[in-house]
């Protein structure tokens, strides 16, 4: 299922969704302007990754943050980028711009240190936006859990427009979350995508999302 748009609508202009949005986009654009050698040198040296953590230090805690904002390729931040901008805005609007930034971060770095967790001697550098926007799904599917999400649904090899259900929708998506978290500790080829850091982000979300929530008067 690919999402197009929500029918949560916001009260203010999420000011530090786009920053987010824009960020990401200006770090892509740079790793553009770099020769091979060099982009493998930059994500290797601005990237996570997990058997350095343990001596990284203080070095380690950076490579965190600086992580969630590298990626891999066009299709890697088109695709995050594209579910921040549906579902971050609505969050944001819940919980105001500096409260929303916090909990990104932290559920960024809830998600790094997750898959960290469980691939501790990985020598492959953990990259994306991804940890911290499934942070976002997850606050998301408990602040807004009946808002209807359009997306495309294959059935008979056919795309089709549906709306679901947001519990519905992230339900799901957090399921095929565990099932391939499940096989990459069974050792199948996880192409590169850290399942844990989605499934450590969304349950971050789940947990935490009360705490930076703006009471409403």
């Amino acid at each position: 299922m690919f999402p197009l748009y929500d029918t949560a609508r916001s009260r203010r202009f999420p000011l530090m969704n786009w920053t987010l949005v824009i960020l990401n986009s200006l770090v892509f654009y740079y790793e553009l302007t770099l020769g091979e050698s060099q982009l493998v040198r930059f994500i290797h040296d601005w990237g996570l990754i997990p058997a350095r953590l343990a001596w990284d230090s203080p070095g380690g805690w950076l490579r965190v943050l600086t992580s969630m904002f590298l990626h891999g390729g066009w299709f890697h931040i088109i695709s995050n980028l594209w579910i921040l901008i549906i579902f971050g805005d609505n969050v944001e609007d819940r919980m105001g711009s500096v409260r929303y930034l916090i909990f990104y971060l932290l559920g960024g770095a809830s998600a790094a240190y997750l898959q960290a967790f469980f691939f501790p001697s990985s020598g492959v550098p953990m990259i994306g936006a991804s940890g911290a926007i499934a942070g976002v799904l997850g606050a998301y599917l408990i602040l807004y859990p009946r808002a209807r999400i359009a997306s495309l649904v294959p059935i008979f090899f056919i795309f089709t427009l549906v709306e679901l259900p947001a519990v519905i929708f992230l339900g799901f998506w957090f399921v095929s979350q565990l099932f391939s978290g499940w096989l990459a500790l069974q050792g199948a080829v996880s192409n590169g995508i850290a399942w844990w850091a989605h499934i450590g982000g969304f349950v971050f979300g789940l947990l935490t999302v009360s705490l930076f929530v703006q009471r409403r008067y």
